[in-house]
């Protein structure tokens, strides 16, 4: 149980740097969908397809060398010169792609009908951003979850005052004084929302520029091909992932009526929120799972940790699922402040489970890591990527976001699906299949009686709840004893 315990101690500070600010991040929800701050749905829209293409391009610029990184870390015996490798690749390519991005920004804003005053923006954080991957990875690499849950929740904790700061304080702060009324701009909300996010990674890089001091810059063109070679996949699977993440907003804007699109991306995207919670656990596990996959897997019998881990995961996965679901019409006030996108709640307990499938999938996914089979997995997160994109160019034109939601859940479920039965060929692990389809079955059929059919009667979903944890407990219950067993 040592090597739990000290996933968990690890997942804990991930969680933190993945929890905590995202939760901070989480009040920038009801703060841009609060009356008179963004004008409607439809600019809050706008934002979130200007975010929808910062994940693609975010995908291209780290082009899978994080995980490479990790692979070779743990793999050579040189870990300075895989280090000073991988950095150097991506100075190289952030820096290519700046110049190129500044001298065609232009054309960049007539291809995807941005306006260039934003793409000047986002091409500034896409650098800033893509500097501090390796440096980030380092510290996960070598474990300082600590320090890296810092500076993470630093960084939103900036953003997140910024925001409140341009959009709350400053109109005020400019009628009163000529100092804050030069720098304020009427109808310019969206580029503070940008400005904030600018500034926030550039404090970043500053906090994480020591790391460029202590590496000696050696480049090994061997041993960037051989990352390489293990990275494209990983590049591959990074798009369809971003393609299955957030194109469907892309997708919303180029195929509803220019009329209703933006703010049907607007309720979409507001609405998909709640479902962060199950998002943040996900992300903070994988976080904490991925190094641990690569440093255990020539321990004895790393199989058996393997199957237990994504046990717990579904454990507490199903809980959070069942109780956002009930909970869900209670917090919306909370989070989602104006009526005018509640309209789509009805998507929340299908991306739930989407992202509850997504997470399981990030778990089955350690057989092609460690065998060194990632083109496993930009086969299957391109399959994915093909459903992603057909349910939405199918169905958008007929049921709008709902077609959206719906293909999310698909492509994560046959992508989950996929990678257990490719696992089970090529590097077995002996799940407890038993009680994970239990956990699975009994808390998404819950969720679905309690949202769909018993929406509104709180009493009846605190109940299904309350059982489901019993359920939990006592299965739990002697692997809970031996992992709080000092």
């Amino acid at each position: 149980m040592s090597a739990l315990k000290s996933l968990f101690k690890q997942t804990f500070f991930y969680g933190l740097a993945t929890v905590l600010p995202r939760m901070l991040g989480f009040f920038l929800v009801p703060l841009y969908t609060s009356d008179g701050v963004l004008s409607s749905p439809a600019e809050y829209g706008r934002v979130n397809i200007i975010f929808s293409y910062f994940v693609l391009f975010n995908v291209l610029l780290a082009y899978g060398m994080e995980t490479a990184f990790f692979r070779f870390f743990n793999k050579e015996e040189d870990r300075d010169r895989v280090t000073s490798t991988s950095a150097i690749s991506l100075l190289v390519s952030s820096f290519a792609f700046f110049i190129l991005a500044l001298l065609f920004q232009e054309q960049i804003s007539h291809v995807i009908e941005i306006d260039v005053k934003y793409i000047n923006l986002v091409i500034w954080i896409l650098l800033l951003d893509a500097l501090v991957i390796v440096p980030f990875a380092w510290l996960r690499a070598t474990q300082k979850p600590i320090k890296y849950a810092i500076i993470k929740i630093l960084n939103v904790a900036i953003n997140l005052g910024l925001n409140l700061f341009f959009l709350l304080a400053l109109k005020d702060l400019a009628a009163t004084s000529s100092v804050f009324e030069s720098i304020y701009r009427p109808n310019f909300e969206v580029s503070y929302i940008f400005t904030a996010n600018l500034v926030a990674s550039a404090l970043t890089l500053v906090l994480m520029a020591s790391f460029y001091t202590k590496i000696n810059f050696r480049f090994d063109t061997a041993l960037w091909k051989r990352m390489m070679r293990y990275a494209w996949p990983v590049l591959i699977a990074g798009i369809a992932f971003s393609i299955n993440e957030t194109f469907d907003r892309i997708l919303l804007d180029k195929l509803l009526p220019p009329d209703v699109a933006e703010t049907q991306i607007g309720m979409y995207s507001a609405c998909y929120k709640l479902a962060l919670f199950m998002t943040l656990f996900a992300t903070a596990y994988r976080l904490g799972i991925e190094p641990f996959f690569f440093s255990h897997s020539k321990s004895e019998n790393p199989q058996k940790n393997y199957a237990r881990i994504l046990e717990f995961f579904v454990a507490i996965g199903s809980v959070i699922l069942l109780a956002v679901v009930v909970f869900a019409d209670v917090i919306k006030p909370f989070i989602i402040r104006s009526e005018a996108y509640w309209e789509a709640m009805w998507i929340v307990p299908i991306i739930l489970i989407a992202n509850f499938c997504l997470g399981i999938y990030h778990n089955l996914s350690v057989w092609y890591k460690i065998t060194d089979r990632t083109k496993f997995g930009a086969y299957i997160s391109v399959l994915g990527a093909i459903i992603t994109l057909t349910i939405n160019i199918l169905f958008i034109g007929s049921y709008g976001y709902k077609a959206s939601a719906i293909a999310t859940l698909i492509a994560y479920a046959v992508m989950m699906l996929l990678s257990f039965f490719f696992g089970r060929k090529y590097y077995p692990i002996p799940y407890n299949l038993k009680k994970i389809s239990m956990y699975l079955f009994i808390s998404i059929t819950l969720s679905v009686l309690s949202f769909y059919y018993f929406r509104g009667q709180i009493f009846i979903g605190i109940s299904m709840l309350i059982v489901f944890l019993g359920i939990a407990a006592f299965t739990e219950k002697r692997q809970i004893q031996l992992l709080l067993k000092k």
